[in-house]
């Protein structure tokens, strides 16, 4: 990461929210809608705000919910409680907020799977609660802020993402002054997984549809991010100072990083990565 200043929450508490709705956008994208009735303790920055979602966890008649909210401090509160007792904690993008109406949209992916999970392939807890959601279920949430920092004089932005990062691209699209210049590129697994968002007149988002890239070439489908990546090494840039946020899969975070570092001499510091997951190695519960 970069060393200019995280977007942190102003006074961050565990959240009680309610889920409102839930809908497929496409074959591999559900959005849940939740009601957060005390949404005015969330500081909404827009851009790709994150937040840590705690779920009740299989076999669990109650939601026990951390009461202390700083890192070192709820974790340490979680690690204390029993493994039978403790919610399952995993970690989301805002993808859009309506305060007026005490909602917040969370887009979830289905890695690889259009319905029910594959036998050898689960889904995990978070495809698992959106796609069983029901109006009432009860989540908690915990406010982490947002890393999208360009430097004020940043020319322009490269923003990188797969399916994951999707909803943390387009949040900060839609938060862009009308005057951002960029480069957006986000691979999605099939062009059915395409979302429109609002972009500024000057940012260029290109698709990387994942499917008809492993047509071409069959590794470039093995693992989500490849494709991204391959694209990226062979685009050609704007010129002058950008900045660069590359959010998914961990591989093609790091990936993209290292090329503009290494290949195009991009200085650190205005390269942000976050590998969300990676391919392969469940998350721990």
């Amino acid at each position: 990461m970069s060393t200019r200043t995280l977007s942190k929450p102003v006074d961050p508490h565990v959240l009680v929210a309610e889920v409102v709705t839930a809908k497929r956008l496409s074959p591999h994208l559900q959005r849940v809608t939740l009601g957060v009735e005390d949404i005015e303790q969330l500081t909404l920055v827009g851009h790709d705000q994150w937040f840590r979602l705690f779920l009740p966890r299989p076999g669990q008649d109650a939601l026990r919910l951390p009461t202390r909210t700083s890192n070192l401090g709820w974790y340490a509160q979680y690690l204390a409680t029993p493994r039978s007792r403790r919610p399952l904690v995993r970690n989301y993008t805002i993808r859009s907020a309506r305060p007026e109406l005490r909602e917040i949209d969370v887009d979830f992916v289905l890695h690889g799977h259009d319905g029910p999970a594959a036998a050898d392939e689960p889904l995990g807890p978070g495809a698992g609660f959106a796609l069983s959601a029901q109006a009432g279920d009860r989540v908690g949430i915990l406010d982490q802020g947002a890393y999208h920092r360009p430097a004020a004089e940043c020319a322009w932005r490269l923003l990188v993402a797969d399916e994951s990062g999707l909803p943390a691209v387009a949040g900060v699209c839609e938060s862009l002054p009308d005057d951002a210049r960029g480069v957006v590129v986000v691979e999605v697994p099939t062009a059915d997984d395409r979302q429109d968002f609002r972009a500024p007149a000057g940012v260029d988002v290109r698709w990387v549809e994942r499917d008809r890239a492993a047509a071409g070439d069959p590794a470039l489908g093995e693992v989500p991010g490849r494709a991204a990546l391959a694209f990226v090494r062979g685009e050609q840039l704007p010129p002058g100072d950008g900045y660069a946020l590359v959010a998914g899969e961990q591989a093609l975070a790091a990936g993209v990083r290292r090329h503009l570092v290494a290949e195009r001499h991009w200085p650190k510091g205005q390269v942000d990565f976050v590998g969300y997951w990676r391919h392969g190695k469940a998350s721990p519960s």
